[in-house]
C-alpha cells in the first residue's frame, strides 16, 4: 500500500525561481517561459513514450508521466515543467468512463443528457483515493527535476469539465452544454459547484504533493457569451483561488502562485484580473497593451505568441517575441504561447521561440 504523505519535504532546492518570481510580482533579470502542451506530440521521444500505451493509462503512471514532463526540459532551457495530465481525469474521478480515440479526441462513453444523470455522479469525491497516481507523478517529477525549474499542476475549471460531460467530447457550437445553462440553470449550478469542490481538493492535493504553481484551464470560456461567463463560469473561477489558498492556510501548505486561463474571455479580463489569482493567462487574440490596460498593475499576464507563429522562420519567431515582450514589458510577465503546441511543429522552431524570449528580454533589461 502507498502511504500518500500530505506535505511536500526533503524535495531538492530549487536552482531556478525566476518563473516563481515573476509570477509573484517580484523583478526577474529574464522574462521566463514555457509552453502550454510542451510534453506533447510535436516531439520525437513523446511519441515513442507514447506509442504502446493507451492515453489515459499512460495518465495513471505516474513513471511515464515524470518521464513525458522531463522530455521538454532536456532539450529547452524552459523556465518551468508542467505535470504531464489531462483535465479529463476529474469526470473520470466523479465515476464518467473517458476514453482518447486515436484521430478523434476524447470521447465520453456516456454523456450527462437529463438532469437526472447527475445523480449517477460520486456526490464525494476522495481525491487522494481517485487521482492518487496524478499526485505520485507531481512528487516523482518534483525529485526527478532535481530542482532544475518548478512544477506546476493544473485542473480544468468547472464549465470547461462540465462541456464535455455533457457534449461527450469536443464541440465546435458547445449547444448541448450551452442548453443546459438556459433550460436547467438550478442542476447547472449543481454540477459546476460539485465540479469545484473537486477542483479545490484536486488542487490542494497537487500541492501538498510537490506542485509549485497551480494553473486553472478555462478552455471553453469562449463559447459563452459575457452574461453567462459572469453567472456560470465566474463565480467558481473565484470560489476556487479562494478555497484553494484557505484550505493551504488550513494545511500549512506553501501558498503557490495560481494562473487563470480563460481562453478567448477578453470580455471578463477586468474581473479575472480581481478573481484572486496572481497570474491571468491570455490567448493571441488579444493585444498586450490593452491587456496590461484591462488588468491593471497588481497581476502578472501570462502568454500570448499565436502557435501558428512558431510555422514561420525563426528569425521571424525572433522579431515577433521582440515585438510580444515590447508589447507586454519584460517585468510581471510569463511569455508563452496563446494555446497549446500542435502536433506538427518543429522542436527547433519552439527552441527558436524559447531561446528569443530569453535573448530578448535580457537585452531589453540591460538597456
Amino acid at each position: 500500500i502507498c502511504f500518500f504523505v500530505r506535505s511536500p519535504k526533503g524535495f531538492p532546492k530549487l536552482k531556478n525561481d525566476t518563473f516563481l518570481r515573476a509570477a509573484r510580482g517580484e523583478e526577474t533579470e529574464h522574462t521566463p517561459v514555457w509552453c502550454m502542451r510542451q510534453a506533447g506530440r510535436y516531439l520525437p521521444e513523446f511519441r515513442e513514450t507514447r506509442a504502446a500505451q493507451d492515453f489515459f493509462a499512460t495518465c495513471r503512471s505516474p513513471k511515464l508521466c515524470c518521464e513525458l514532463t522531463l522530455q521538454p526540459l532536456r532539450r529547452f532551457p524552459l523556465d518551468a515543467a508542467i505535470i504531464f495530465s489531462d483535465i479529463l481525469v476529474v469526470p473520470q474521478a466523479l465515476g464518467m468512463e473517458v476514453v482518447m480515440v486515436p484521430g478523434k479526441g476524447p470521447v465520453f462513453t456516456e454523456p450527462l443528457k437529463e438532469v437526472e444523470d447527475l445523480l449517477k455522479l460520486r456526490q464525494k469525491v476522495d481525491v487522494t483515493a481517485e487521482l492518487g497516481y496524478v499526485f505520485q507523478a507531481i512528487t516523482l517529477t518534483r525529485h526527478s527535476l532535481e530542482g532544475r525549474v518548478p512544477l506546476i499542476g493544473f485542473s480544468g475549471a468547472p464549465w470547461t469539465l462540465m462541456s464535455y460531460m455533457i457534449e461527450g467530447g469536443g464541440s465546435t457550437t458547445m449547444a448541448k452544454a450551452k442548453s443546459w445553462l438556459y433550460r436547467h440553470p438550478e442542476a447547472s449550478h449543481r454540477l459546476l459547484r460539485l465540479l469545484a469542490d473537486v477542483v479545490t481538493d484536486y488542487l490542494v492535493g497537487q500541492v501538498a504533493a510537490g506542485a509549485q504553481a497551480l494553473q486553472l484551464f478555462e478552455s471553453h470560456a469562449g463559447h459563452l457569451g459575457p452574461e453567462q461567463f459572469q453567472d456560470f463560469a465566474l463565480p467558481y473561477i473565484r470560489d476556487i483561488a479562494q478555497a484553494v489558498k484557505s484550505k493551504l492556510k488550513e494545511e500549512a501548505l506553501p501558498l503557490v502562485p495560481m494562473i487563470i486561463f480563460a481562453k478567448d474571455a477578453h470580455y471578463a479580463l477586468r474581473d479575472l484580473a480581481h478573481a484572486g489569482y496572481e497570474v491571468v493567462g491570455l490567448d493571441w487574440t488579444i493585444r498586450p497593451q490593452e491587456a496590461r490596460a484591462q488588468t491593471g498593475k497588481d497581476v502578472t499576464l501570462q502568454g500570448n505568441l499565436d502557435p501558428c507563429a512558431l510555422y514561420a522562420p525563426k528569425e521571424k519567431i525572433g522579431e515577433l517575441v521582440k515585438k510580444m515582450l515590447e508589447g507586454f514589458g519584460t517585468q510581471r510577465y510569463i511569455a508563452n504561447l496563446g494555446h497549446g503546441l500542435y502536433p506538427d511543429m518543429s522542436p527547433e522552431h519552439v527552441g527558436a521561440f524559447v531561446e528569443a524570449v530569453h535573448a530578448h528580454s535580457r537585452h531589453i533589461n540591460k538597456h
